[in-house]
């Protein structure tokens, strides 16, 4: 990702995988949106507590739950964190109906009150229980 003279800047982790020669996106860190618990790899249920610190438009911060091979998130909610530039911690739990995939992500991203689109967004890979 392109990194902006006046925006927050986001670090988007690939890997190639050497049996086909294709890029995969494993994660996303933006240092505005820091996930402390879970962890990267970690299994997760219904419902997950999520935590870290973060600053963010009126100190909001989207979360996905997400699965893999699916398009719509398995949940969305948000939780409240710092703002105005200044970090803050956040802490809340999220419940999300039962996976049909054994893997997914937890995406935490802010929304831009002008347009809607995404302003940073960080991004960790988990295992999902059923």
């Amino acid at each position: 990702m392109q990194a902006s003279s006046t925006g927050p800047v986001t670090t988007v982790i690939v890997r190639m995988l050497t049996a086909d020669n294709t890029w995969w996106v494993l994660g996303a860190s933006s240092p505005n949106l820091q996930l402390q618990m879970p962890k990267t790899l970690d299994t997760i249920s219904s419902p997950v507590t999520l935590s870290g610190q973060s600053t963010a438009y009126e100190a909001t911060v989207n979360v996905q739950i997400r699965q893999d091979g699916v398009l719509a998130p398995v949940k969305e909610a948000i939780v409240m964190g710092g703002s105005n530039g200044v970090m803050g911690p956040f802490s809340g739990t999220v419940d999300f109906t039962k996976p049909t995939a054994k893997a997914g992500a937890i995406v935490l991203k802010t929304v831009s009150a002008k347009n809607g689109n995404i302003s940073e967004a960080s991004v960790i890979r988990v295992t999902l229980s059923s």
